[in-house]
């Protein structure tokens, strides 16, 4: 099933550019944006993961949080010395994100990710799934460039099949672990520790997650 797929993936990548900032979602974070904070400050004091990829990125090493939201990973990251660049799509998450000292935080897409072989580690949290799957071999190559050789990438998805919306409109990929960690290898990204679970959401839905460390 696996070969089946990365042979499907290989048609994607020879695709026209995917449109990938998608409106509908973006107005729904920039309306639900204080309800979003909270949430997302109770995951983030919550998230063992968080202090996972802080330890395995270099004293003082410098990181991107690659769809920062509010910005409370990325307050973290600095805290523990590290130089933090923090990038969301949503005005109104910049606008917020920017309340955080030492990050240095900026309203850019998805697609802006231009640089190479600058960041000791990447933190991609329930972000990127908003892209559609035809935009992920862009995605992933764009961070393998960006990462110092040996630089971490910690990426959080919602798996299941398919995408869709969810009840307040927002458009999610999902994915499972076989497909996610095929994508990285064609990136050029070495996967390696694997988490999963599952909770609540700011629309009230169950969800199953993983995260997946890959390594340039």
């Amino acid at each position: 099933m696996l070969d089946s797929y990365c042979h499907l993936k290989e048609g994607l990548l020879g695709g026209q550019k995917t449109e990938t900032s998608d409106p509908t979602t973006l107005e729904v974070y920039a309306k639900k944006i204080n309800d979003y904070v909270d949430i997302a400050r109770s995951q983030a004091e919550q998230d063992p993961l968080i202090n996972e990829f802080i330890a395995t990125c270099p004293p003082n090493g410098r990181v991107l949080d690659f769809g920062c939201g509010p910005g409370h990973y990325a307050e973290m990251m600095a805290v523990a010395g590290l130089r933090v660049d923090a990038i969301d799509a949503c005005a109104e998450m910049v606008r917020y994100a920017k309340r955080v000292s030492n990050v240095a935080t900026r309203q850019a897409t998805f697609d802006d990710l231009d640089t190479t072989d600058l960041y000791d580690g990447i933190w991609v949290n329930f972000s990127l799934l908003h892209a559609p799957r035809s935009a992920f071999p862009t995605h992933l190559s764009a961070i393998a460039r960006a990462l110092k050789q040996g630089g971490v990438l910690f990426v959080s998805l919602k798996r299941d099949y398919g995408s869709a919306r969810d009840l307040l409109g927002r458009y999610y990929t999902y994915f499972q672990l076989s497909e996610i960690e095929c994508f990285l290898g064609d990136a050029g990204l070495s996967p390696s520790r694997h988490w999963s679970g599952s909770g609540f959401g700011l629309s009230g839905e169950h969800a199953e997650w993983l995260m997946v460390e890959a390594y340039a």
